[in-house]
């Protein structure tokens, strides 16, 4: 059912099954939509802020979620179909901006302000739903979808985010029970190199991560404990911008090295050989670092 792709970053490169997140797709919106259904959570009610417009039927936290989860393994699928550019990727998680936005809408206990700690609260208003949100979803989509190419780094990394989300969500972590279950067991397979979760799974754990912050009103939290995979983006962006050369590391058959810093893994393995899974650990301990200062923000300086 699934394409053998070959482990670049393994000796004699073996086929590896690909596109394995669309089990994570399929378990974790099955999941949402029976608790959609069995009404496990309440439900939000409203309308629109100053005006006379009100939703025919109400909007369930688990139901948008399913929903952008969905669009995250559609576009990730259609990129492992058509190999998208990135001109047009990067601005397709727009789209799915739509629901969130017609929650937040609707859900008069979502802040439309950030606590910044020792700056106080930014309350953003009607650009909070025109700006804010566009901007953290498609940001936090391309981002985790930017970091990956070893095994287990598309996956260790943002299982550790979502570990930590659900620390931090109180009663909404059991939207996540069933999705993070998933995620682990892909995790586990693909940092033994067993699986790649494709285009398919980076996508949809990056909207879920980000449709999951919005939803539980944990935006700078998300922010804060994706810092690494922003800092990985912004090297690659801007050093494509100034030079026009894009970043890649070499295998000499047991392990990686770079002779340049255009990513977060180029930095680590410049001029210093490292095996894939030394990477990956490396990297997971950085994205456990900024993930773990999130949860400290959270209960030291933010709201409740």
């Amino acid at each position: 059912m699934f394409p053998r792709v070959p482990d670049q970053h393994k000796p004699n490169k073996p086929l590896v099954l690909n596109g394995l997140g669309v089990s994570y797709v399929l378990a974790s919106v099955v999941y949402l939509f029976f608790m959609f259904y069995y009404n496990v959570v309440n439900f939000s009610n409203g309308g629109f802020p100053d005006q006379g417009l009100v939703w025919s039927a109400p909007l369930s936290a688990p139901l948008i979620l399913a929903v952008c989860i969905l669009f995250g393994g559609f576009l990730g699928m259609l990129d492992d179909w058509v190999d998208l550019r990135w001109r047009y990727k990067a601005f397709l998680p727009l789209i799915a901006v739509i629901p969130l936005v017609s929650f937040a809408f609707a859900s008069p206990g979502l802040r439309t302000s950030m606590t910044i700690p020792f700056l106080g609260s930014i309350d953003f208003g009607i650009y909070y739903y025109l700006v804010v949100l566009p901007l953290l979803v498609t940001i936090i989509t391309n981002t985790v979808n930017q970091l990956g190419g070893l095994n287990g780094l598309e996956t260790v990394c943002p299982a550790v985010v979502l570990v930590g989300l659900m620390v931090m969500a109180g009663g909404d972590a059991v939207y996540l029970y069933v999705p993070l279950v998933a995620w682990l067991v892909l995790a586990v397979l693909n940092f033994r190199g067993k699986i790649f979760v494709g285009n398919t799974g980076s996508f949809a754990i990056g909207m879920t991560v980000a449709s999951f912050a919005v939803i539980s009103n944990l935006k700078l939290n998300l922010v804060v404990s994706v810092l690494p995979y922003i800092f990985n983006s912004s090297l690659i962006l801007l050093t494509f911008f100034f030079t026009r050369k894009k970043a890649s590391v070499g295998f000499d058959g047991n392990k990686l090295v770079s002779d340049h810093r255009r990513s977060l893994i180029t930095l680590l393995t410049y001029r210093r050989p490292l095996t894939e899974r030394q990477v990956v650990l490396l990297i997971s301990l950085l994205v456990a670092a900024t993930t773990l200062l999130a949860v400290v923000m959270e209960q030291l300086f933010l709201p409740k």
